[in-house]
């Protein structure tokens, strides 16, 4: 990548007991250019107690610190009545602005009843305070509102977090960022949860003050936090600029998806400036809309690829100005290459889908095959096994969208629900059943539903053995996951973005480590 920004990443700490606090400060400061510790956090801390632990922080901290003390309507964990709250912050600021490099995170409210005191306004120097505002419930609508009441106010530094529920929650987040930096204001923006992460990892090249992170991977403070590691390991943030090509995967969900380790790291290994993000979509076609097409998109990025997955993979192609003709045919795109203004489709999963069967097969003619599933991935299987000569049974829960692909493709469907596969050579999981999170521990057939079946294709990769493949492996069928095929198709994804061959170890060696790590807890 080129040349860096002057990203600051800030490590959160937040300990239940004070004891533990100085190893985790230090740890804190060793991975981060910043730490922010969470007084809050301390469980049945009195408030003198708290005002120790500010004073032994003021002697023994060696990078810049943020002390919060964070209210329960605001997220903090410990209820502290107002009028509490305001005592210890009279009692504690002017030693803690006799300390250098530290800085102070106070809600708006209790900033506009303290600035109003002379003898605390007289104590504060106010550019080392942060006035700050969350949403954890993502209903505020009037954020530029709430921004010109935080900017009353003498702090040098607005922080404004809201939940978002949807990837195009971010863009009034990006605007109050350009808002901030034309009017030469600090501010950290910041929208939480998995669909705001883009924030979080593009907000400093675009001049938002810092972005946090957990010390940790499942030790997040805020929903939709990420640590400090992936931060700077996998997405890079001290390398994003401006000109940076950004790349994404638009579905829902998306938390489960190891492809931003995946694409990351073969961006990082071959040297391109660009980075790759998760966008959690419900609506692709408001998404492409808003922040894709060029003459309608609301944020101004490079935004140059994207891969599409469940629930989109069909929808998308409504939105699109031109599909590859194998695309067209089968109904689903699941790569998209922004070209001026024109939204360009292609279908990576065919190819990559029949790969692992062809390697245990040969020729798969005259192959007997089961596809359960009917969605966009249960297309490309579908498509793609008739080409090369099978025959194919659709089995689906939903009926009628069955018989409408059944028709199409011109195969037999069948009820899923009580089904028995004896007699097929190949059972595909064409869902996203078995994925990591809700649904990892469903199966859509049992193993008595598969004695005498040869293999079973799991699409899922997430984890590595699903439960399918376990009932498969107990009725002495055969097993592939969906790694392989993950692999294959965003190795082709790589090229159609790029024009460059993909570093196909690279790519396995970030898929295999992000699957052997334990799945993340989402912070609260």
């Amino acid at each position: 990548m080129t040349a860096g920004n002057s990203t600051r990443i800030c490590a959160v700490v937040c300990e239940q007991s004070a004891a533990d606090l100085p190893g985790a400060i230090a740890r804190a400061a060793v991975i981060a250019d910043m730490v922010e510790v969470r007084l809050d956090c301390l469980l049945n801390a009195s408030l003198g107690r708290l005002r120790e632990v500010c004073l032994e922080l003021i002697q023994t901290v060696t990078k810049p610190v943020i002390i919060t003390l964070r209210s329960a309507t605001e997220g903090g964990n410990l209820q502290l009545e107002r009028d509490r709250r305001r005592d210890f912050w009279r009692s504690i600021i002017g030693p803690l602005m006799s300390a250098t490099d530290l800085l102070v995170d106070l809600e708006g409210e209790l900033v506009r009843e303290l600035m109003s005191e002379s003898d605390f306004s007289d104590a504060v120097d106010w550019e080392r305070v942060i006035c700050s505002y969350h949403d954890f419930a993502g209903t505020a609508e009037d954020l530029n509102g709430i921004y010109d009441q935080l900017a009353t106010t003498p702090a040098r530094i607005i922080k404004i977090a809201k939940r978002a529920n949807n990837t195009t929650d971010c863009i009034p987040m990006f605007r109050l960022l350009e808002r901030a930096v034309d009017e030469q204001r600090e501010i950290i923006p910041i929208a939480m949860g998995t669909a705001g992460l883009a924030t979080r990892v593009l907000g400093p090249s675009r001049g938002a003050f810092l972005t946090y992170g957990s010390t940790e991977a499942g030790n997040a403070t805020a929903p939709g936090q990420i640590s400090v590691r992936e931060l700077g390991d996998i997405y890079r943030v001290r390398q994003i600029n401006l000109q940076t090509q950004t790349f994404g995967l638009i579905g829902n969900p998306v938390s489960h998806s190891i492809s931003p380790q995946i694409q990351n790291a073969a961006f990082s290994f071959t040297g391109i400036d660009a980075v790759y993000l998760p966008f959690e979509v419900r609506v692709a076609g408001e998404f492409l809309r808003r922040l894709v097409k060029g003459e309608s998109r609301e944020v101004d990025w490079n935004l140059r690829g994207l891969s599409v997955t469940a629930p989109h993979k069909s929808t998308v192609t409504e939105h699109l100005d031109w599909i590859e003709p194998s695309a067209r045919d089968i109904g689903a795109v699941n790569t998209m290459v922004v070209d001026g203004d024109l939204l360009r489709g292609y279908n990576t999963d065919a190819a990559a889908f029949l790969a692992p069967l062809k390697r245990a097969f040969g020729p798969l003619e005259g192959m007997s095959c089961a596809v359960i599933g009917a969605g966009g991935a249960a297309r490309t299987a579908i498509w793609s096994l008739r080409r090369a000569g099978a025959v194919v049974t659709m089995f689906a829960r939903n009926a009628a969208a069955a018989k409408l692909i059944g028709d199409e493709f011109g195969i037999d469907c069948k009820q899923l629900e009580g089904a028995s596969f004896t007699g097929y050579d190949v059972v595909v999981n064409a869902t996203p059943v078995g994925m990591r999170g809700e649904l990892q521990n469903q199966t859509l057939a049992s193993a008595e539903q598969l004695r005498g079946v040869r293999l079973v294709y799991d699409l899922v990769y997430n984890p590595t053995e699903t439960l399918l493949l376990k009932e498969a492996a107990s009725a002495g069928c055969g097993g592939i996951g969906g790694l392989e095929m993950l692999l294959a198709q965003a190795a082709a994804q790589f090229t159609l973005w790029t024009g460059e061959e993909a570093p196909l170890d690279v790519m396995r060696a970030a898929a295999e480590s992000a699957l052997s790590e334990p799945p993340a807890v989402a912070g609260g």
